[in-house]
Formats: structure tokens, sequence, C-alpha cells
């Protein structure tokens, strides 16, 4: 019986690959158009630990970050998508957010994958405030662009005071901070590596 059962189990498994793959690269590209509603084409790239950006093959190289590069309907670079993740409430949650070169900014961010409490969690998609954050929240690197000017860090509720800092929101505080950790986290690793290398990623190839 158990033989019987772990062999239905892998066959489904196996017949189901394709397919949850499939829905997953939707939902992933989904995600990338709306944080860069200028994007006509995507393209996905990684950052590589030695800094320099290869086109995304099957497998993730040690070290190196993948994003997707945001092209108009001219083949130029609109913008940028990465993924983050840091734990909030109840699991980890995952975001999408944009990056504008020409601002050197997050603008918009969007889930990928989150189970925070219904109605308190996911405010930080409904929250009008909360998403006012992203407009243009600073992610500047330093002089020597070996890391962010200003670690990008939720502050408690009102208390903002910089364009890098996210203001929480009132009664979700662990999954605003999960947000704003998400995005520092991602940026740190992603923007030193891109920042020097956007000409190479400049227009749709």
């Amino acid at each position: 019986v158990s033989a019987i059962c772990g062999l239905i189990i892998v066959g489904a498994y196996q017949g189901t690959y394709d397919a949850v793959a499939a829905n997953k690269r939707i939902a992933m590209e989904r995600a990338v158009f709306k944080v860069v509603p200028a994007a006509k084409a995507i393209e996905e790239y990684y950052a590589l630990a030695g800094g320099s950006i290869a086109k995304a093959g099957v497998e993730t190289p040690a070290g190196a970050v993948k994003f997707f590069a945001a092209y108009d309907d001219a083949g130029q670079l609109v913008g940028v998508a990465a993924e983050g993740g840091a734990k909030g409430y109840a699991d980890t949650v995952r975001i999408m957010f944009g990056y504008d070169p020409a601002c050197q900014c997050v603008r918009n961010i969007g889930v990928v994958a989150m189970r925070e409490t219904p109605g308190i969690g996911d405010k930080i998609l409904t929250d009008k405030a909360f998403l006012e954050n992203f407009g243009e929240l600073d992610a500047r690197l330093n002089a020597d662009m070996a890391t962010l000017a200003h670690e990008i860090k939720t502050v408690k509720h009102g208390s903002k005071t910089d364009a890098w800092q996210v203001d929480a929101i009132a009664g979700a505080t662990i999954t605003s901070r999960a947000v704003g950790k998400a995005i520092n986290d991602t940026a740190q690793a992603l923007l030193p590596k891109l920042v020097p290398n956007l000409d190479k990623i400049g227009s749709k190839s």
C-alpha cells in the first residue's frame, strides 16, 4: 500500500510539475508588469557575484541575483523589477518591486506570495498611505557604489522623516517591516552589481 501511494504521489507531482512551473512564471511576469507599468516587454537577467550581468539560464549561478529588465515599445529600458522576501507575521512575505534608474528609487510593489492575516497583513496592497511610500523610495548608492547610501527601513507609523524610510501601517507593523526588509536586502545585493552595468541592458537585445 505504501509503495502504491508513493508511486501515486510521485506520478501526480511529475504530471503537474510543468503546469505549476508555468503558472508560477505567469504570476511572476504579471507582478513585473504591475511594478513597472510602462513595460511592454521584459527580459530576465542575473547580476553575477563578480559584478557582471548575464542573461538568465536554467540554473542560478552561485551568488547571483535575478532581476527583470523592462522595456517600452521602442525597446528602451524603462525600469527594473526584482523579487525579495522577509519574515512576516505568519510566514515569509515575498514581494516584487520596481526600480527606476532615472531617479535611483523604488516605485511600486506587488506581492508574489504571502500568508499574512486577511484584513490585516494584506493591507500592504490596499492601504493608500502605505503604497505612497513607493512612489519614489530613495534607493541611491553611496559614492563608491558598494552599498545603498541609506538603508531602506520601516519606521513606526507616522514617524517617517526621510525618503528612504517606509512608514508602517498601524496594526500591521510586522508585515510592513517585512516589506521594507525585503526591498532593502534585495537592493543591497542587486544594485551595486546592476547600476554600474545599466548600459548593458539599456536596450532590448
